[in-house]
């Protein structure tokens, strides 16, 4: 069954915005800034986390900050495409923590591309000779690394 967007009117796209640059705004800051009163302003919060548009609050970590200095893209191809073959992969690059984001992704020569994170070149040599391209199906990888984050976001447009 394909899933619809939710009707959502000014109140909560301005809500929606507003939490997704300060997740941690008091309900009351929230509502005097949104125009309503804190009541309805929660009841809206509630509703929109209930209905899953809201899919949780998590904190912002500086990844330099923690000595994680070095960020990859890397493309990697399957021998087959099969769904046994895929879910296996997801599977096991889902399981591995200095995997940020996977995507499955057409248009290139590749079938994924996911983005890491690690301490430096060492670590990611690690990472990539010990854990990725020892999955099962993994014919080739090609790596990209992040020199400078130009955007870095993850509020959706509303």
């Amino acid at each position: 069954m394909e899933k619809y967007a939710m009707n959502l009117d000014r109140y909560d796209r301005h809500l929606l915005q507003i939490l997704q640059q300060e997740g941690r705004i008091s309900n009351q800051e929230l509502a005097e800034r949104i125009g309503l009163s804190s009541s309805p302003c929660l009841r809206r919060v509630r509703a929109l986390e209930d209905s899953g548009v809201i899919a949780g609050y998590r904190a912002h970590l500086d990844s330099k900050q923690l000595g994680l200095n070095l960020m990859a893209l890397v493309h990697i191809s399957m021998d087959r495409h099969t769904p046994e073959r895929f879910e296996n992969f997801e599977t096991r690059i889902e399981a591995m923590p200095e995997v940020l984001e996977c995507l499955l992704i057409t248009g290139q020569d590749a079938d994924y591309q996911i983005k890491v994170v690690v301490r430096d070149m060492d670590d990611y040599q690690a990472l990539l000779l010990n854990k990725i391209t020892r999955i099962e199906g993994v014919t080739g990888v090609h790596s990209s690394f992040v020199l400078r984050r130009v955007v870095d976001k993850s509020a959706l447009p509303l």
